[in-house]
């Protein structure tokens, strides 16, 4: 429907808005919210938003359709007492522990309140203190803090497909609990840490684990090795200002360094790895045709959503080991005679987008030899965190290289932090013709793009093979019931948990709009037009891998099922 309407004095038009608030943020006013996110439904819980029409109506915005001819108005005397109102009673069964809050500055209720002049406390607190959930390896769950917004609970069941959160109780007892009050821990929760994203204060947050990481790089007994994921590249930036997607590789070098890390590499080497062992995996299954199709194992929030909901496809999934367990894995045995000449223990640190990453580590499967391959793994709000608490200026660090010889990786492995990136490198290292063309060619055919379901076919060796790529969770079970009906044929299916891949991942800093994400993608693809080395089967440093460090060991880079 188009039309046109008044909005505090101005004439606007519209034509595709889904209701007041897009047309309203259109005309370049920023109405507060809690409970609305643009990729969820529409739930006007928080009443925030309201506006009055010409009669002295009021109407919470994200949910009235806008209609021609229309007269609104976003500030009058009337709403501005409506939403201070709102506000003080928030704020009146919240805990105001705000200077000790993982939130703080970042807080959604801290900023309206600032905004909206709330400098005291008309109402007492109405509900005692509440337990705090710590039971999960990634997500601190505090209900002291929620203000009920529900945007936790529609993340994890319209996007993600898990729904272990929910509302529970009435009135002034509400809260938002998984099923039965359990903790995390106890449920299906798969630790994307997506409810941590949309979460507007401090009832959802990332566990953070950078006291350990703060603790063994004073300890000279340890050879403290970061390795930095593809994404953490194209959105650490966005905490110091910088245009989201600007590749920072040598600013994280050189902050690290800084930090006191003995060696940073790049877990882009551990991806190409992971598409040399899965490609031989994959054309392994094509020739016996057996466990098809094979899905990817890069992801653990979609490895543990595949155990608790469809434990029929784990024998489909790949099983090599994800990158940061593989890098983990090949810097422990790189070092091993080192460590035991020099008497110290190397102790591997992630820096991850991914919340999900915690939970992996801490796996039985995430040990060889009885060590766990990655310590600890912290996100890249967590490195950031720890850049400013050091006084390090992020914007002034020159940049500086990685270190050798594991610092070397593909253009291909650096795609993995995006959707479709490891189906394009897979497909790079299939295809006979090894021509910049036949790169572009593969960029062209479905591959790229933030639609939730990809499809691509290729023609390697005389075959042609159908792949699918999936982000985001509550694709996938269409995906398999496609496939169980018979409806679609897939040889090769990539699933990414968040969305947009690892780009969107929990860890990285909350975007503002939904602009960041593609910024993001364009600028891991800068990356690899920037990279000399394009395929993982090229990078010099995998290839002396195989001929030296894993000789006779390529069962390093795959889970032992046994412990699974």
């Amino acid at each position: 429907m188009a039309g046109t309407m008044i909005v505090d004095g101005r004439r606007i038009e519209f034509e595709n808005e889904k209701h007041l608030l897009e047309v309203i943020r259109k005309a370049g006013i920023e109405l507060p919210t809690f409970c609305y996110h643009s990729e969820l439904s529409v739930y006007g819980a928080c009443r925030m938003c309201i506006v009055e029409d010409k009669w002295g109506n009021i109407m919470a915005s994200c949910s009235e359709i806008p209609k021609d001819g229309m007269e609104i108005f976003t500030n009058t005397p009337k709403i501005q007492k409506h939403r201070k109102m709102i506000l003080e009673l928030l704020l009146s069964n919240h805990d105001r522990d705000c200077t000790t809050c993982e939130k703080n500055g970042k807080c959604k209720l801290q900023e309206l309140a600032y905004k909206f002049g709330i400098r005291g406390y008309r109402f007492k607190e109405f509900n005692g203190k509440q337990e705090i959930d710590n039971s999960s390896k990634s997500i601190v769950r505090n209900p002291n803090k929620c203000i009920a917004c529900g945007d936790c609970v529609r993340v994890c069941e319209e996007v993600q497909g898990v729904g272990v959160l929910g509302f529970a109780y009435r009135g002034s007892k509400l809260t938002v609990t998984p099923a039965f009050n359990k903790k995390l821990a106890e449920v299906d929760c798969v630790n994307c840490g997506q409810c941590t994203r949309v979460c507007p204060t401090g009832a959802m947050i990332i566990k953070d684990e950078t006291h350990k990481v703060w603790k063994v790089l004073y300890d000279k007994k340890k050879r403290v090795v970061a390795q930095i994921a593809p994404a953490v590249r194209v959105a650490i930036g966005e905490e110091f200002g910088l245009e989201a997607g600007e590749l920072s590789i040598g600013k994280i070098a050189a902050a690290l360094k800084r930090l006191g890390f003995d060696q940073v590499y790049d877990t882009a080497l551990a991806a190409d790895l992971t598409v040399m062992e899965e490609s031989k995996e994959f054309f392994s299954r094509i020739e016996a045709n057996t466990n098809l199709p094979i899905f990817t194992s890069c992801c653990p929030a979609w490895v543990r959503y595949a155990e608790l909901k469809h434990p029929e496809l784990i024998n489909n999934i790949s099983s090599c080991k994800s990158p940061q367990q593989m890098f983990g894995t090949v810097i422990k045995e790189f070092f091993k005679k080192s460590d035991a000449a020099e008497e110290k223990e190397t102790v591997v640190i992630s820096i991850m987008p991914c919340t999900a990453k915690k939970f992996e580590a801490s796996r039985p499967e995430s040990e060889t030899d009885g060590i766990y391959d990655v310590d600890t793994v912290i996100t890249t709000q967590e490195l950031a965190a720890m850049i400013r608490e050091a006084g390090i200026v992020f914007n002034e660090l020159d940049p500086e290289s990685l270190d050798m010889p594991l610092g070397l990786s593909s253009g291909a492995g650096v795609m993995f932090g995006v959707t479709g990136g490891v189906t394009e490198a897979v497909i790079r290292r299939g295809l006979m013709e090894k021509t910049s063309e036949s790169l572009r060619e593969i960029s062209f055919k479905g591959v790229r793009g933030m639609t939730g379901i990809k499809e691509a076919s290729f023609e390697i060796d005389g075959r042609t093979y159908n792949f699918a790529m999936i982000h985001g969770l509550g694709n996938v079970d269409k995906i398999i019931e496609m496939v169980n009906s018979g409806e679609k044929s897939y040889d090769f299916i990539e699933v990414m948990a968040c969305q947009g891949g690892c780009i969107g991942g929990a860890g990285q800093p909350i975007p503002k709009d939904y602009r960041i994400s593609k910024k993001r993608a364009k600028g891991i693809y800068n990356a690899d037009s920037i990279s000399q080395i394009k395929r993982s089967e090229e990078n010099p440093m995998v290839i002396a891998l195989y001929n030296g460090l894993l000789k006779g060991k390529h069962h390093l880079l795959h889970l032992n099922k046994e412990k699974v």
